[in-house]
This record gives structure tokens, sequence and C-alpha cells, in this order.
């Protein structure tokens, strides 16, 4: 069997986004943390363009992007399916996992502005987060059903990252007031085994977005 390794960073959620779809698909795999600030020539060897994290490596071969090395994992590895087997049902589960990174900076903004600014993005994210609630979860327990699949393994970090995004913040958007359906989703979708044993240290990953906090708000004021 080719050997399988990843390089990653512990709190990117791009990278756990790899790493649960493995765990769920029961590929072994050798893990390489990297510093995304005082990067390797291991990740500039195999992600030349980008020379960004996540980075699949089989059989000797580069995969860049997590959302390519998602459908590259579902194709090479088709135990434990994490699309629907219906042509059209996969296309929508596509539709949504490309929703979410696209909206993803919109919903995170409330991070890295301050004040009016940031009153603004709470306004942005609640209403993107309306709309994956109502239009792409609904009523089920997972995005795709019954089970989990791809589409929740995309949209993870809201399950895990973004209470802390909001902790650094000091705003609370994804309330369970206002998104009922989305934080019974979080709590099934952390209690899913290979999630619950791979998510990562909340106080650890607290005191890093509060240093990346500062930083982006004192660059901000310089710009000013």
């Amino acid at each position: 069997m080719a050997e399988v390794k990843l390089i990653g960073f512990w709190a990117s959620p791009f990278s756990d986004r790899v790493i649960w779809a493995l765990k769920l698909k029961g590929v072994n795999y050798e893990y390489v943390e990297e510093d995304p600030y005082n990067k390797t020539q291991l990740l500039l060897q195999h992600n030349p363009v980008h020379k960004k994290v996540p980075v699949l490596i089989h059989g000797g071969k580069s995969i860049p992007e997590s959302s390519i090395i998602l459908e590259y994992i579902e194709e090479t590895w088709p135990q434990n399916p994490l699309l629907p087997q219906d042509a059209y049902h996969r296309a929508m589960a596509r539709f949504w996992i490309k929703f979410g990174e696209e909206k993803m900076a919109t919903i995170c903004s409330v991070f890295k502005t301050a004040g009016a600014e940031q009153e603004k993005a709470i306004e942005e994210a609640t209403e993107q987060l309306k709309i994956i609630e109502e239009k792409g979860l609904g009523d089920k327990k997972f995005f795709g059903g019954g089970g989990i699949g791809l589409i929740d393994i995309a949209f993870g970090w809201l399950a895990y990252l973004y209470e802390v995004v909001e902790e650094v913040s000091a705003v609370k958007v994804l309330d369970a007031g206002t998104f009922p359906r989305l934080h019974a989703w979080i709590q099934n979708f952390k209690e899913v085994p290979v999630i619950k044993e791979s998510l990562p240290n909340h106080q650890k990953l607290l005191e890093h977005l509060k240093r990346r906090r500062e930083i982006h708000l004192a660059l901000s004021n310089c710009l000013d």
C-alpha cells in the first residue's frame, strides 16, 4: 500500500477536515506538523504554488488544497462513503461545500474587526449563518441526512473554532436561541468519536487566536 502523509498545522481547520476524512475512511497516515509562519523546505517542495497547508502526499505525489484533498480521499478510498451515491445529491453536497468556503471569510470577519466595522461584520455573518441553517441543514441531523458526510466535515470549523473566534472577539453570533438547528448539529458533530478525539485543545487555540487578532487589529490601525 502506498504511503500516505499529511502536512498540516494544528490550528488549521483545513488540516482538521483532512484528518477527519482520513480517520472516517480508516486510512493510516503519517502526520507532519508544519509551522506556517516559518515554512519548511518540505512544504515548499510539495506545495510550491500556494505554499500552504494542508498537503496530502500519497505514493510520493502531492495534493494541495483541502477541498481537492477531500475529493481525492473520497475517490481513492471508496469505503465509508462521505458523498451521496445519487448524482444530484452529490452535486448539491459540492454546492454547499463551495458555499461554505466562499462565505467563511465573511462569517469570520468579526475576528479581524472592531467597533462599527465589527457590528457590520456581525450582521453579515448572521445573514450567512441563517442561509446555512435554513437552506443547507434544515431539519436534518447532519447536512447529508442521518450520518456524517463531506458537507459536515467542510463546515466542521463552525463546531469548535467559531466559539473560540467569538470568545476572542468578545461577540456572540452563533447563538443557540437564534440558530437552534445549527446548535443541535454542532452537538451531534462533536459527539462523533473520530471528531471528538481529534478536536484541538480549546485553551491552546484561544491563546493562539488572541495573538492573531492582536496582530490583525494592529496592522489595521497602521493602515488607517
